[in-house]
């Protein structure tokens, strides 16, 4: 049996806060460590209470005085963009036809995806992703480099092959035949591996014909534990566009009603522009929305309202990704930063706890995984973020001021860069900065 402690000021929650004073939503121990048995945590406690139990020569990773979290989740991203972000375009579909369907050609080539795979994953780690819903290329050569990489380093991870048959790049192109086929066969070989998911993922409506929309239906009755992802709503004259090429439907959300896209399982990227029956149609399916902030202010997409979501009844789930390559951040704090920013031009309020949860048990939620990720209570898989509210002098210099644990989490969430994530455990073993 492998066991260890970990060490720390511990910070997780139990429920969506209220506010920012809201502290029974989350457990906080100042002096807290987590007993980890074969990459599981089997106990949250004092630490005074879990050494007093455990074996004398058990490891114990100190990280007084940081503060462990749950692994972050990202609930939206390209793998094959990052050599795009921060490229220059003035709307979304410039940014697509300029810079996107160019950079995803490349990913033909398998060896060229599992260089960048390792990139990727390094990447994420470095800035305290542990989880990450995630869009190939439509090559099957980009999905077996991204699993083949991900199962090596034992993550939980949900990725799927690009399906997409119309306007775009002839090498881009599949058909609704080999669209099928290929998603198939790779649902068959990794789905439910390891700690791996499928997402079935046509890319939008604009990119895939009613053939192929057809065909995307019939994955997800046979195989109804993979999940759905696909983009909604992130731009005007992408709507305009997705209902001229479908024009018998009464919005962009029908188009994916009509072929029964929606579900608990489906996650549909922006979700900006919505009308209150769509976001009804949400809410009733129990959809989730993925708010990208960071890609909408770049692209310049528009604002979203989490009013709108939060009204409905039951209010809509929503998720938050970061979009990259048109998000610009690889960090999830750095996410909820533009999502304050965003929420602050609306005159609503998006306290600093609320944006934790929203990054741990609330993406978790988002995915059905609350029971594996997103907290750190017993029977939770091990994957752990230590933070560091001083890693820099700026940060250390305002830290003299803070006198709780909220504005901690603000100071991480405005302040903070890569150099603020001080290690990370995937299932319980070290990660940060291992190849």
């Amino acid at each position: 049996m492998n066991n260890s402690i970990i060490r720390g000021r511990t910070l997780t929650f139990r429920r969506r806060p209220y506010s920012v004073n809201d502290t029974e939503s989350y457990n906080f121990i100042e002096d807290g460590a987590l007993l980890v048995t074969n990459g599981i945590i089997s106990k949250l406690d004092s630490f005074s209470n879990i050494i007093a139990e455990a074996p004398k020569d058990i490891t114990i990773y100190d990280h007084r005085p940081h503060l462990l979290v749950p692994g972050f989740i990202d609930t939206h991203l390209h793998f094959p963009q990052m050599q795009i972000v921060s490229s220059y375009a003035s709307n979304l579909l410039e940014w697509l036809n300029t810079y996107t369907f160019v950079e995803e050609q490349k990913y033909k080539d398998y060896f060229h995806g599992e260089n960048m795979a390792k990139h990727f994953f390094n990447t994420l780690i470095m800035h305290g992703t542990t989880t990450a819903a995630t869009f190939c290329t439509t090559h099957p050569e980009s999905v077996e480099a991204f699993f083949k990489e991900s199962h090596r380093r034992n993550m939980l991870m949900i990725g799927g092959k690009v399906m997409m048959d119309q306007n775009a790049p002839t090498e881009l192109l599949d058909t609704p035949k080999s669209g099928y086929d290929d998603t198939k066969r790779l649902i068959n070989k990794w789905h439910n591996v390891g700690r791996q998911y499928y997402a079935i993922s046509p890319r939008f409506a604009i990119t895939s014909t009613p053939e192929q929309l057809e065909m995307t239906n019939t994955l997800i009755n046979e195989h109804p534990s993979c999940y759905l992802q696909t983009h909604l709503s992130e731009n005007k004259d992408e709507i305009a566009l997705a209902k001229k090429i479908h024009p018998n439907f009464k919005d962009y959300t029908g188009i994916y009603e009509h072929y029964n896209l929606l579900g608990p399982n489906s996650l549909f990227g922006h979700c900006i522009h919505l009308s209150e029956r769509e976001i009804k149609v949400m809410s009733e399916t129990k959809s989730v929305a993925v708010f990208c902030p960071t890609s909408n202010l770049f692209l310049g997409s528009g604002l979203f309202d989490f009013q709108k979501f939060f009204k409905t009844k039951p209010p809509v789930r929503i998720a938050i990704g970061t979009d990259i390559g048109g998000g610009t951040s690889y960090s999830m704090l750095k996410t909820m930063d533009e999502a304050y920013k965003i929420s602050q031009l609306q005159n609503q309020r998006f306290s600093p706890v609320e944006s934790l949860y929203q990054i741990t048990l609330g993406n978790a939620l988002a995915l059905s995984l609350e029971n594996k990720i997103g907290t750190l209570e017993a029977k939770s898989d091990a994957d752990i973020t230590v933070l560091n509210a001083r890693a820099t002098p700026t940060m250390q210099l305002r830290m003299e001021t803070v006198i709780n644990i909220a504005e901690e989490l603000f100071i991480l969430q405005t302040m903070s860069d890569d150099r603020s994530v001080d290690q990370v455990y995937i299932k319980g073993i070290p990660s940060k900065n291992i190849d």
